[in-house]
């Protein structure tokens, strides 16, 4: 099975749902808040009533795969059906795995979630480009394959992440820089969007230096709980903010379990979200 690109999904969902991208991180902390326990049932109430609550309004959602995996085989397979809820629902998954390793081995990363024949087949993947952008070929080729995409991390909102991504090449061009150069040539000619993003943190202030009009969609975590807001995103991402896909996650969780106040907080950022970009 070979599905339309994504980048062509993603922009259809984006232009009829809005942007914004909320995140299923089913953490203890936030587990005891929703009155929960942190164990397997837990998990899954948790899972299920974030799907329940926004599956038919957002455009994403990116469940964050460690969260599910800390539970061993019984968390794989609620992340395996909340990942099929989700996409039979008609919103896009971002896997937020961060892959990357060489050879065979992102092989079968890539295949774990990006062939359509798994069980945890998602509309995209994070991954890591630092053993080398080349080594994430087994999952471009991959995802071109089926229809998926990737979002490569670039310039990502933990401070840690500067003295990689700022660092200088030999030819004077940042790290970072350089993934957002690999990406906009995989993108090359791609339309409506291409289907390889970049992580690119919210929360990082003026980027006018780094070169973001990729032709591809920009994830950007940060929103919310890590201080960033919607007013932020033109002066963050200057002409490419029409590409972003704002995350937001523990300001819209915090409101379960209560379907409703789900739902009324990720609108909330949903509409200031289409002011910010569309002024």
């Amino acid at each position: 099975m070979t599905l339309t690109p994504f980048g062509t999904r993603l922009r259809a969902a984006m232009d009829s749902r809005g942007p914004l991208c909320v995140g299923i991180d089913p953490h203890a902390a936030l587990l005891a808040q929703w009155g929960l326990q942190d164990d397997i049932v837990g998990l899954e109430r948790f899972s299920r009533t974030v799907v329940e609550a926004l599956a038919e309004s957002v455009a994403v959602f990116k469940p964050q795969a460690a969260f599910f995996e800390r539970f061993g085989s019984k968390g794989v397979a609620v992340l395996e059906r909340t990942v099929a809820d989700a996409r039979a629902a008609g919103t896009l998954v971002v896997m937020d795995a961060k892959r990357g390793d060489i050879g065979s081995t992102m092989a079968a990363y890539a295949s774990a979630f990006l062939d359509p024949a798994s069980p945890l087949f998602s509309d995209a993947l994070t991954v890591s480009p630092y053993l080398g952008y080349g080594s994430l070929k087994p999952a471009v080729d991959l995802a071109r394959e089926s229809g998926a995409g990737l979002f490569v991390l670039a310039l990502t909102s933990n401070p840690e992440g500067a003295e990689v991504q700022r660092a200088l090449r030999e030819d004077g061009r940042t790290i970072g820089a350089t993934m957002l150069a690999h990406l906009a040539a995989e993108n090359a000619d791609a339309a409506p969007m291409g289907s390889f993003g970049a992580v690119v943190g919210a929360t990082l202030g003026d980027l006018s230096s780094f070169d973001l009009d990729i032709n591809g969609p920009l994830l950007a975590p940060g929103i919310g709980a890590q201080g960033a807001t919607a007013a932020d995103l033109p002066g963050v991402f200057g002409k490419a903010v029409r590409n972003v896909v704002p995350n937001v996650s523990r300001g819209v969780l915090k409101h379960g379990p209560d379907v409703v106040a789900l739902r009324d907080s990720a609108r909330r950022f949903a509409d200031e979200i289409h002011a910010a970009v569309s002024a």
